[in-house]
């Protein structure tokens, strides 16, 4: 439950906090809404970003649970027919 809630907060906060910047920006510079969508663009590639990272972090100890077909011994595989 942690896990899946410290992505979602990551995620969010990167969002969120991109898009107030922009906001802030706009106001500030009296641009009109153009710092606010290339921050909240910003925001979406970073949230991801973080998604991502949080992901990898988190699992890459982990051994994939089928291998293959080849490594179980006592499967055979059929013989091929000759035409």
């Amino acid at each position: 439950m942690a896990y899946a809630s410290s992505i979602g907060i990551a995620m969010v906060l990167a969002i969120f906090g991109c898009l107030f910047l922009g906001s802030w920006l706009d106001g500030k510079l009296g641009t009109g809404p153009y710092f606010t969508l290339l921050f909240l663009l910003i925001g979406i590639v970073a949230g991801f970003r973080n998604m991502y990272v949080l992901i990898r972090k988190n699992f890459k100890d982990e051994q994939p649970l089928i291998t293959s077909v080849k490594s179980e011994p006592h499967r055979k595989r059929p013989s091929p027919k000759k035409t």
